[in-house]
C-alpha cells in the first residue's frame, strides 16, 4: 500500500525543524504582510492533507476552490499558521491561526521556504539541467560522475528521487518548492555533498524550484513538446532561460547546437553571469569553449574527446547506445568542469571507473539482443528520430520496427509530425496508444497514422505502417515481425508503469511486455535485477476490436 498525503510529506523533511518566527519571515520578505501574534513555524506545506504539526500551511487560490477553504482541516493538523492572499484570509479567519498575507503568494513560497529549512547554495550542491530532451539520461550521468568522484549524492528527477542510497516516495511527478527546500535540508542533514536535478519547464513556469541556488545549471536542447501549456517556442524558451538567471545559477554549461542553446548563452553571457558553452553535433559551433570530436563505436555506444580552452582534452567513453547520450555525457563532463574539478582527476576517474555507463531506466534500456530490443522515452519528434537512428543496426539487413503512440490531452499538432519522422527513419510503423488520458485513442492513432502515411505517399518511402491496438498487442505484433538481425524499438513511455485511459489507471510497462513478447516468441531476454516498479499484469490484454491494419 501507498503512503498517503502526510506521510509521503515526512520523507522529505529533515529529522529536526528549527523555529523560525512569524515576524522573521515577514521582515525577510517584503512582499509579506503580518501584524499578528508572535508565533513560530518549523515546516511550509502546501497541501492541507499533508500538513505536518508546526507547518506554515500556505493555502493557494485555485482554479475551482480558493486553499483557504481547508484552513480549518489544516488547523486540525497541527498547522501554526497560515500564508494567503486577501481573499483566503477572509477565508481563514475562522481557523484560529495567525494568517499572514501576500498579493501574489505562489511568488514568494520558495523564498519562504529556503528561510524556513536554511537551504543553503553549497550543501548539497545543485546541479540542474533543463531542455527538452536527454535530462533525465543527463542527471544520470552527473550522479554518477560525482559519486566516482567521491561524494555522497542525491537524484531528484521524473524517474525517482533518491538521498544517498535511501529512495524518497512521493505522491507527486514534480515536487513543490517547499518539498524540495525541505529535501535539500534532509540531504544536507544526511552527509549529501551533491545532488543532480531534471529541471522541467513545469518546475520553472510554477516556480517551484525558486529560492534555490544551483552551483551549476546545463542545457541540452530546444525541440517543439508542450505547446499545449506554453502556446509557443518563443514562450517555451522563455520558461527554460528562467533557470539561468544569475541570481538562480552560479555557473551553466550551455550546449549551443542549436539555435536556442546559441542565444541562450548570448543572453547569460552579456549579464557577465559565469557561462561555458558545449558543441556537440558535427560541424555546430567549432568556437565553442568545448567541443565533442573523434566519435568512434565504443561497445554499445561511443568513445569521443572533448577539447577545451588552452588545449585541455578529455577522452571520454559512454556505454549507451545513441550519439544523443554522447551529447548527454558530454554536457554532465563539462559540468563537472564548471564547479570547479580538476582535470586530471577527472580524467583518471573517467578512464578507470567508466562512470558514464550506467543504466538509466527506460532511456535506451536494452531488453534483448537477437533481435534487439529497446525502450526508450522518446515521446516527441526529435527524441523519437535521435531513437530510431541510434539502434538501427550497423548491418544492413537489420529494419528497425518502432512502436510508439501520441498521448492525449497534450499538443496534438506534434502528433502527425511524429507520424512522419517515423515513416522516414523506420523500416516498420507500429502505431499505438501511449496515453489517451481523456481523449479518444482511435482519434489519436488516426493523426499519427496520417502523418505517417502522408509522408509514405509524398516521400516515396519504403516503411511499413499498421496500426496495433491496445499497446501490449502492438508489441507482441512488433515482436513477431521481428528476425533475429532486426531491432524492436518501444518508444515514448520509458520507465512509466501506469497508462490512463479515459480517467481509469492501468498498469502498463513497456519492459514487462517487451520481455513477455521476446520470450513468447522464443527469443533470449537480458537478466538483472526486476524492472523498479513494475508488475506482472493481465487485465489490460483484451480483446482487440480493431486488429492490425497495414498501409
Amino acid at each position: 500500500m501507498g503512503l498517503n498525503h502526510q506521510e509521503a510529506e515526512r520523507e522529505f523533511r529533515p529529522a529536526r525543524h528549527d523555529r523560525v518566527q512569524l515576524e522573521e519571515i515577514s521582515a525577510a520578505v517584503d512582499e509579506i504582510d503580518y501584524a499578528g501574534p508572535a508565533a513560530a513555524v518549523t515546516g511550509v506545506c502546501l497541501d492541507s492533507r499533508a500538513v505536518q504539526p508546526g507547518d506554515l500551511y500556505v493555502a493557494l487560490p485555485g482554479a475551482r476552490v480558493h486553499g483557504a477553504r481547508f484552513a480549518a482541516a489544516a488547523a486540525a493538523a497541527g498547522a501554526a499558521a497560515i500564508l494567503t492572499d486577501d481573499e483566503g484570509a477572509s477565508l481563514a479567519a475562522g481557523s484560529g491561526l495567525p494568517v499572514l498575507s501576500t498579493t501574489a503568494v505562489r511568488s514568494v513560497i520558495g523564498r519562504v521556504a529556503s528561510l524556513v529549512y536554511g537551504t543553503r547554495a553549497d550543501a548539497p550542491a545543485l546541479f540542474g539541467v533543463t531542455g527538452t530532451n536527454g535530462k533525465t539520461t543527463t542527471t544520470y550521468f552527473l550522479r554518477s560522475l560525482l559519486r566516482a568522484l567521491g561524494h555522497e549524492t542525491g537524484l531528484i528527477g521524473t524517474i525517482e528521487i533518491v538521498a544517498g542510497a535511501t529512495p524518497v516516495p512521493s505522491v507527486l511527478t514534480t515536487p513543490e518548492a517547499p518539498q524540495l527546500h525541505a529535501l535539500m535540508a534532509r540531504m544536507r542533514e544526511g552527509g549529501i555533498t551533491a545532488a543532480a536535478m531534471e529541471v522541467s519547464s513545469h518546475s520553472l513556469d510554477y516556480q517551484r524550484v525558486a529560492g534555490l541556488a544551483f552551483q551549476v545549471s546545463g542545457f541540452t536542447n530546444l525541440t517543439q513538446d508542450h505547446l499545449d501549456l506554453h502556446g509557443t517556442m518563443e514562450d517555451y524558451f522563455a520558461s527554460k532561460a528562467g533557470l539561468f538567471a544569475a541570481e538562480t545559477s552560479r555557473s551553466a554549461v550551455v550546449t549551443v547546437d542549436d539555435e536556442w542553446g546559441t542565444r541562450l548563452a548570448a543572453e547569460r553571457r552579456a549579464s557577465g553571469a559565469a557561462t561555458l558553452t558545449l558543441a556537440t553535433a558535427a560541424g555546430a559551433a567549432p568556437d565553442a569553449d568545448w567541443v565533442v570530436s573523434s566519435i568512434r563505436p565504443h561497445g554499445l555506444g561511443h568513445a569521443f574527446e572533448l577539447h577545451g580552452p588552452r588545449g585541455a582534452v578529455l577522452q571520454v567513453s559512454t556505454g549507451l547506445p545513441g550519439l544523443f547520450n554522447v551529447s548527454n555525457a558530454a554536457l554532465a563532463v563539462v559540468m563537472i568542469v564548471a564547479s570547479g574539478a580538476d582535470l586530471g582527476t577527472l580524467q583518471q576517474t573517467l578512464s578507470t571507473l567508466d562512470p558514464l555507463t550506467v543504466e538509466v531506466p527506460g532511456r535506451m534500456q536494452v531488453i534483448g539482443t537477437r533481435p534487439a530490443a529497446v525502450v526508450d522515452f522518446a515521446h516527441n519528434a526529435d527524441a523519437l528520430e535521435r531513437a530510431i537512428d541510434a539502434v538501427r543496426p550497423a548491418d544492413t539487413g537489420g529494419r528497425v520496427i518502432v512502436v510508439f503512440g501520441a498521448t492525449g490531452d497534450r499538443d496534438a499538432t506534434k502528433r502527425p509530425v511524429m507520424g512522419a519522422v517515423a515513416a522516414r527513419h523506420a523500416d516498420v510503423v507500429v502505431v499505438t496508444d501511449d496515453d489517451p488520458h481523456g481523449e479518444d485513442a482511435a482519434g489519436i492513432r488516426a493523426a499519427v497514422l496520417e502523418g505517417a502515411r502522408a509522408a509514405v505517399r509524398a516521400e516515396n518511402l519504403a516503411a511499413d505502417v499498421v496500426e496495433s491496438a491496445p499497446r501490449a498487442r502492438a508489441i507482441e505484433h512488433a515482436v513477431q515481425l521481428a528476425r533475429p538481425q532486426d531491432t524492436v524499438l518501444i518508444a515514448g513511455r520509458g520507465h512509466e508503469t501506469i497508462q490512463e485511459v479515459q480517467g481509469v489507471d492501468h498498469a502498463l510497462d513497456d519492459r514487462v511486455e517487451l520481455r513477455r513478447a521476446l520470450l513468447a516468441a522464443g527469443h533470449s531476454v537480458l537478466g538483472g535485477a526486476p524492472i523498479e516498479g513494475s508488475t506482472t499484469r493481465d487485465e489490460f490484454r483484451g480483446p482487440d476490436p480493431e486488429g492490425v491494419k497495414s498501409s
